[in-house]
């Protein structure tokens, strides 16, 4: 039984968006795309968190649209390939949950249209 989330803890840790690194770590989560769908995951909502830390030391929280994910054991890795490479970067960490369960309503509003939701 997993322990109920203290009250007002938000489901998803805030990212640090304020750190230099965030917006190119940002941008590399963009070139990885889930197989079956036309969108890079970070659009698709799947990046819950980047945590960076005064180090550089990168850690991304993400999901799967779905736990059976064919790719489940990949992605991962691939976040990691893509992150790892940019100038700065001491070391990536990317870590998998399903809590929150991944939601059509975390997809950007660019995704939404690539995907014909809107």
């Amino acid at each position: 039984m997993t322990e109920p989330l203290m009250e007002g803890a938000p489901l998803i840790a805030p990212s640090t968006t304020d750190h230099p690194l965030y917006e190119a770590v940002v941008e590399a989560c963009k070139t990885v795309y889930d197989p079956e769908i036309p969108v890079n995951i970070y659009d698709l909502g799947l990046i819950y968190t980047i945590d960076i830390s005064p180090e550089n030391e990168v850690r991304v929280i993400m999901t799967l649209t779905a736990p059976g994910c064919p790719v489940a054991g990949e992605m991962p890795g691939w976040v990691a390939d893509a992150v790892e490479p940019l100038p700065g970067v001491k070391q990536v960490d990317v870590e998998m949950t399903f809590q929150p369960q991944w939601g059509m309503d975390m997809m950007s509003d660019e995704a939404r249209l690539e995907l014909g939701f809107m």
